[in-house]
């Protein structure tokens, strides 16, 4: 069953009450893996240097760091700025495994005025755990965070 994604924009917007964006990345990971079914890891990872992302706020089992805009799926959504949804990441020839028991992801990448902040990564155990539908109600949290968060222009 899909989750209500139009009442958990609303449940996130009232929860995102402060526009600091490490105290807003944290909640946002913590609501989100309380709120959907089947994940295992929620997180953050931010461009604070050229080209790579760095990890920032998660929910999970620790993580890879650094990572590439050449490597993996948050370095496809990083490098075209555009979401990534992957039914099997063991079928990505470039997949970093964090957690081999990953086995589906959804990356968004945030972009505010032109610019690359950095991406937010959902990972699955369940094989083909995104639909069209997750990806339209996660893009639309992501846009949640963003307005309600002052991030670097």
């Amino acid at each position: 069953m899909t989750p209500d994604y139009p009442l958990l924009a609303r449940q996130l917007e009232a929860l995102l009450d402060t526009p600091d964006w490490l105290t807003n990345s944290a909640q946002t990971c913590a609501f989100l893996m309380q709120e959907l079914p089947d994940l295992n890891w929620v997180g953050f990872y931010l461009q604070r240097q050229p080209e790579m992302l760095s990890l920032g706020p998660f929910q999970g089992k620790p993580a890879c760091h650094p990572i590439p805009f050449t490597k993996g799926v948050c370095g496809a959504a990083a490098r075209t700025r555009e979401t990534q949804r992957v039914a099997d990441v063991h079928a990505v020839a470039d997949h970093i495994a964090c957690d081999a028991d990953s086995r589906a992801e959804l990356v968004v990448p945030i972009v505010v005025n032109d610019r690359l902040w950095g991406v937010l990564d959902l990972d699955s155990p369940r094989q083909d755990r995104f639909s069209d539908a997750d990806q339209a109600g996660i893009e639309r949290l992501v846009a949640v965070f963003i307005e309600k968060t002052a991030l670097p222009k």
